[in-house]
């Protein structure tokens, strides 16, 4: 069986918001779009990525107004990313390490190429191994090593 790589399941063509945005007009696109996360991109360079718990954790339960706060102010900017060339096993083994449930895909020039979630590498790998994915990524953190949210 020939190996799958990212770029067979992953989703091609992804929203961005620019860093300039406001948390609102971020939301807003997020609830149209129905989606959790959001690359943040200034131009095509990737700057991040902002997260419906983002909002609310970093912005909105700290007071923060999302008319006038910025995407920046509330974005992850260490993002986690992978190749598109990169096999599945080695980004299902990479969720379960970080404990992440979607992975921004880049291209060898680092430009944002897509998104891969917990619901593509499911179908991708075996039911054994998209479950120990899940179990791994859902167990809680012993330390918070930061605020990884996305």
């Amino acid at each position: 069986m020939m190996m799958r790589k990212v770029k067979d399941v992953m989703t091609k063509d992804v929203e961005v918001i620019d860093p300039n945005a406001s948390l609102k007009d971020a939301a807003e696109k997020m609830r149209t779009l129905n989606v959790g996360a959001m690359p943040v991109c200034g131009g095509d360079k990737l700057s991040g990525i902002i997260t419906d718990r983002d909002i609310v954790v970093r912005a909105v339960a700290l007071g923060m107004d999302p008319n006038t706060c910025t995407v920046a102010q509330a974005m992850t900017d260490e993002v986690e990313y992978v190749y598109e060339d990169d096999a599945i096993d080695t980004v299902a083994q990479k969720m379960k390490d970080e404990q992440i449930r979607r992975i921004l895909v880049v291209n060898e020039d680092k430009r944002l190429m897509g998104i891969i979630s917990l619901g593509d590498i499911a179908e991708a790998l075996s039911s054994r191994e998209a479950g120990q994915t899940l179990e791994a990524i859902s167990e809680p953190t012993q330390e918070p090593s930061g605020p990884v949210t996305h």
